[in-house]
């Protein structure tokens, strides 16, 4: 399972209204309606990942979402997903506004250009960096607005947006709380997800809440549960 997809799953409720833009083959959709009993939608450009998640059994409309997010009538969601997508957008304010408009709550995940990795790249070798999070070289990659974790927080307030919970993913490590607008974190987050709200006038700054690895994800069948080890209580010396 992909790193995002697990926190994103830890993050939805149970039985709420979902849309994940750019669902590619509906593996995403798929976790979430089996194991969140979520009422969900994908919208995604490509013939070949709706037919995917028509095979799953998903409901999935062929769109783009640069240009059919207004279709979509406000508020019709309790979440719309955004994940690692969002630098492949041709207008991303315009698409992370939407976002809100229609759901919510956003979830969005996105790579990081300013992680440490991607400056030494850039200031050893002076080419485009290929790193976990960005794996296609220049000239054949979707991504088209990559931005730094600053670019990003920058944007939401921009945008008037709250950030309501934030964590960084690396690696396949355990996703790490953060707070995203810290001068260390444009460095070392590989990968942020934030969940994303709209603030309302009046409204204070949300606390960030560590949502992140706390909810017991469902264990694969067949799986027997660990027993815990009995405790030995160590010889006493004579």
């Amino acid at each position: 399972m992909r790193e995002d997809f697990r926190e994103i799953l830890r993050l939805v409720r149970p039985g709420s209204r979902v849309l994940d833009v750019g669902c590619e083959d509906g593996e995403l959709l798929e976790l979430l309606s089996r194991e969140r009993r979520v009422d969900g939608q994908g919208l995604e450009i490509s013939q070949a990942g709706v037919s995917a998640c028509l095979a799953r059994g998903l409901a999935v409309v062929q769109g783009d979402g640069d240009r059919d997010l207004d279709h979509f009538p406000t508020r019709a969601f309790d979440y719309a997903i955004l994940s690692k997508t969002l630098q492949q957008m041709r207008q991303p304010r315009r698409v992370l506004s939407e976002l809100l408009r229609i759901a919510d709550q956003a979830i969005v995940s996105v790579p990081n250009f300013g992680h440490w990795r991607m400056r030494v790249s850039l200031m050893t070798r002076g080419r485009m960096p290929e790193t976990r999070a960005l794996p296609d070289p220049w000239w054949d990659t979707p991504n088209i607005h990559l931005c730094t974790l600053r670019d990003f927080t920058d944007l939401c307030r921009e945008l008037d947006l709250r950030v309501d919970a934030c964590a960084a993913l690396s690696g396949g490590k355990p996703a790490r709380q953060i707070k995203p607008d810290g001068l260390w974190e444009n460095w070392r987050s590989e990968t942020a997800l934030f969940l994303l709200s709209r603030r309302t006038e009046g409204q204070a700054d949300a606390v960030p809440q560590n949502l992140f690895g706390e909810v017991e994800l469902p264990k694969p069948e067949g799986v027997a549960p660990k027993r815990p080890r009995a405790k030995t209580r160590a010889k006493a010396k004579r």
